[in-house]
C-alpha cells in the first residue's frame, strides 16, 4: 500500500511540472485523491459491498469533481490532471501510465449489462474534454486530442483528432509521446482540403497548357514551369508592367488558404510582388511553424507561372503579423456587414 502511494506521488511529479512538493501533491491534487478513493471503492465492489462502494465513489465525486464507477479498473501510474468533470464508467478499463485531463469521458453506449465502456491501453494520453464511447479499444501509446469524440477502435500509437475522431498521424507504440502538443497535431480535414485544392490547381494548369497548345497548333502541350538555370551574374532588374502586375495579382487570388477558406490576396498574405532581375519575387506573410507554408508556396508558383510562362518564380517568406485590415474587410464583406 505504501509503495503504491509513493509510486503515485512520483507519477504526479513526472507528469505535472507544476508540482512543487510532496505536501502540495498530498493536499492539492484532486485527481490523485479520486484515484486513491477509487481503489478503496473498487476493493469493496469486488467484495460484494456494492452500496458502500458506491457511497465512497459518490463522496469522492463531491470532493474532487471526478466520477469513477467502483467497477472500473485502473492500472498503475494513472494520473488525472486537474480532473474536474472526468467520468469513467463501470466497465471501463484503463491501462498503466495513462494520462488524462479535465472533462474526459469514458462512456458507454448500451443499456445492457455487458461490456459497454472503452478499454484504454498503456501510455495513452487523453486531452481535455475528449470523449471515448462504447466497448472499443484504444491501443498502447495512442494520443487523443482535446475535444475529440472517439467511437471507433484506435490503433496503437495513433493520434486522434476531431469529431468524430479520425486518425491524423502516429508514433511508435514502443516509444509513446507523453506530451500532447495540440498546436502541432495534424488536421486530417485540412489536409484533405489542401490535397483537393492542389489537384484542382494541377488540372487547371493542364487545361491552360492544352489551350496554349491548341492556339499555337502544337501537337503536345508545352511543359509548364521550367526553371531556368541562374547565371553567375544576375540579370538587370526590370520594372513590372502595371497590366502584367494586375494579371499576377488576379492569378494569386486563385490560391486559397485551406485553414481560413479565403484567398491569400484578400487575406493580405501577399505583401508585394516585384521583378528581382532573375524573375518574379512574391513576398508572402507567414509565421514560424505554419503547417501550410509548403502548400501555399507551391500554389503561388503555379499560379504565377500561369501568367509568366517559363519565368522563374521565387517566394520569399516574411515573418510579420497578418494585415488584419485586409482580412477584416474580407470577412465583413462575406458576412454582408
Amino acid at each position: 500500500m505504501i509503495s503504491r502511494i509513493k509510486e503515485d506521488i512520483r507519477t504526479v511529479f513526472a507528469k505535472d511540472p507544476a508540482a512543487r512538493s510532496v505536501l502540495e501533491v498530498l493536499c492539492c491534487y484532486p485527481g490523485l485523491h479520486a484515484i486513491w478513493l477509487h481503489r478503496v471503492a473498487h476493493s469493496l465492489w469486488h467484495r460484494r459491498l456494492r452500496l458502500l462502494a458506491r457511497l465512497i465513489a459518490h463522496t469522492s465525486r463531491r470532493l474532487t469533481g471526478i466520477e469513477i464507477h467502483p467497477g472500473a479498473m485502473l492500472g498503475r501510474r494513472v494520473f488525472i490532471d486537474h480532473g474536474m468533470g472526468v467520468v469513467i464508467g463501470e466497465t471501463a478499463e484503463v491501462g498503466n501510465d495513462v494520462l488524462m485531463y479535465q472533462g474526459v469521458v469514458l462512456g458507454g453506449t448500451s443499456l445492457q449489462k455487458v461490456k459497454r465502456h472503452p478499454t484504454i491501453g498503456d501510455h495513452v494520453v487523453i486531452g481535455a474534454g475528449a470523449t471515448v464511447l462504447g466497448p472499443i479499444e484504444v491501443g498502447n501509446g495512442a494520443r487523443i486530442g482535446a475535444g475529440s469524440v472517439v467511437v471507433k477502435p484506435v490503433p496503437a500509437g495513433a493520434t486522434i483528432v476531431g469529431v468524430p475522431g479520425r486518425v491524423a498521424g502516429g508514433s511508435s507504440a514502443e516509444q509513446p509521446a507523453e506530451e500532447l502538443e495540440h498546436g502541432r497535431l495534424p488536421d486530417p480535414t485540412l489536409r484533405t482540403i489542401a490535397e483537393a485544392l492542389d489537384r484542382a490547381s494541377r488540372l487547371e494548369e493542364r487545361v491552360r497548357a492544352l489551350e496554349h497548345a491548341a492556339e499555337h497548333g502544337q501537337a503536345h502541350p508545352p511543359a509548364y514551369a521550367p526553371q531556368r538555370a541562374s547565371s553567375d551574374q544576375a540579370a538587370p532588374a526590370r520594372e513590372l508592367a502595371p497590366a502584367l502586375a494586375a494579371d499576377i495579382w488576379k492569378a494569386l487570388e486563385q490560391v486559397i488558404d485551406p485553414e481560413v477558406g479565403a484567398d491569400i490576396v484578400s487575406l493580405g498574405l501577399v505583401r508585394e510582388i516585384r521583378l528581382n532581375g532573375r524573375g518574379l519575387e512574391v513576398h508572402l506573410r507567414t509565421c514560424k511553424g505554419c503547417s501550410m507554408v509548403g502548400y501555399l508556396v507551391e500554389q503561388i508558383r503555379r499560379e504565377a507561372r500561369s501568367v509568366l510562362g517559363d519565368e522563374p518564380v521565387e517566394v520569399v517568406l516574411v515573418d510579420e503579423p497578418l494585415n488584419w485590415d485586409c482580412a477584416s474587410a474580407y470577412f465583413r464583406e462575406g458576412a454582408g456587414i
